[in-house]
């Protein structure tokens, strides 16, 4: 009887699935969430870690004793900073860097605040990234779709498309779409977008390609659904999936392009809050003065480890994502 009962007792626990994506997320997994979120964090607190100056206060009406904006002056700051919130504060023209001291923690180059720098830089790099990631899922989104589904010479003719375009070097391509477009963090992003599109378009063809075989889309046809229907409604949302993990992987490049198109001279204005411009500011200092190599360690410390654990932090989740959307791990 006992055995019975044992038997009929309550079954142990299984591992719960939400489609293909498994809850349980690797130690690496958590740590590049926990990575990412914090520079979310720091995005939104931007206000608070870094607090406006000269005529980024000026454009908020704060008053001259106050340090922290108000609700109304700091939701303003989150949604849509003017665009003196978004230049870093300088204090004197002297081109030498200034150590870590009280009113610039971790110091300041070119006259520019390295803190302000780094705080407001992070939602330059999240616009960044969520701008150029969204308007290269449109755009590789449409041609992938058009070309898998109705093959043929639409097929043809958008992939030699593609073709050229990924072809020619990603970086080399962005450099000389911004110098024709001119410096500016718009001309940045539209730069960045004519040019990532195409990998994510190769993903959903391919996807496209095996959905519109699928059953389900067979019995959508039967049932006289137009083709636009069938396309948008039944085989572009079974095609995206493959398509989070390059999404992701392409947030954590993004910043290193911008910041080598900075460091070349062809990125954001002179005081733009922008991880990159810190790195152009701090190239000529990369090398201290003879005898004192890393006399001046702070110019390019803050801001390379800024960048790479953004990087790493987006890496590490895209990994993820991608571990847990292959087949083979269901």
């Amino acid at each position: 009887m006992s055995a019975v009962r044992r038997a009929a007792g309550p079954a142990a626990p299984t591992r719960f699935r939400v489609g293909v994506w498994r809850p349980r997320l690797s130690v690496p997994a958590r740590v590049g969430a926990a990575v990412v979120g914090l520079y979310v964090l720091v995005a939104l607190l931007a206000p608070l870690l870094a607090p406006p100056q000269g005529n980024c206060r000026r454009d908020l009406g704060l008053a001259a004793g106050q340090v922290y904006p108000g609700p109304l002056a700091y939701v303003r700051e989150v949604l849509r900073p003017p665009d003196s919130c978004l230049q870093m504060p300088r204090v004197g023209f002297a081109a030498q860097p200034r150590a870590p001291a009280p009113d610039a923690p971790l110091g300041r180059v070119g006259g520019y605040d390295i803190r302000y720098g780094l705080v407001w830089g992070t939602r330059t790099a999240l616009f960044l990234g969520v701008t150029v990631v969204g308007l290269s899922v449109l755009i590789g989104g449409a041609v992938g779709l058009l070309a898998g589904f109705f093959g043929g010479v639409v097929d043809n003719l958008l992939m030699r498309v593609t073709d050229v375009t990924f072809a020619f070097p990603g970086l080399v391509l962005v450099l000389v779409l911004v110098a024709a477009l001119g410096p500016g963090l718009g001309n940045i992003i539209l730069a960045l977008s004519l040019v990532s599109w195409t990998a994510l378009a190769r993903v959903v063809r391919s996807e496209v390609l095996r959905v519109r075989e699928q059953e389900y889309v067979a019995a959508a046809r039967s049932l006289g659904a137009s083709p636009l229907r069938v396309a948008l409604r039944h085989v572009l949302p079974g095609s995206l999936g493959p398509l989070a993990s390059l999404v992701v992987l392409e947030m954590g490049g993004l910043p290193i392009v911008a910041g080598a198109l900075s460091f070349l001279g062809l990125g954001t204005p002179a005081g733009f809050a922008d991880w990159g411009q810190l790195i152009a500011l701090a190239q000529p200092w990369i090398q201290g003065p003879a005898g004192q190599p890393f006399a001046y360690w702070y110019v390019t410390l803050f801001p390379g480890v800024c960048i790479a654990l953004y990087s790493l932090g987006w890496n590490l989740v895209g990994d993820a994502l991608g571990e847990g959307l292959d087949p083979r791990n269901r």
